[in-house]
């Protein structure tokens, strides 16, 4: 059993990492849809939609006043 063991260790060792940047790209996408997907959880169904709104009337309230 041991000599299975290692023998599939150096099969495995010696295939290297060709892709291993795609498995990390798949799982920024992936991290970052759940993210998307969180903060679209968070602002349309808690208190996140009056927040937003309050802060987007703040940036535009600031961007009026200095402007006229």
């Amino acid at each position: 059993m041991r000599s299975y063991v290692i023998r599939l260790h150096t099969v495995l060792a010696r295939r290297g990492d060709g892709g291993q940047a795609t498995a990390e790209y798949a799982l920024v996408l992936l991290g970052a849809a759940l993210i998307a997907l969180l903060l679209i959880a968070w602002a349309t169904a808690g208190g996140g939609a009056g927040k937003i709104g309050q802060l987007l009337d703040t940036v535009l309230d600031t961007i009026i006043g200095k402007v006229a």
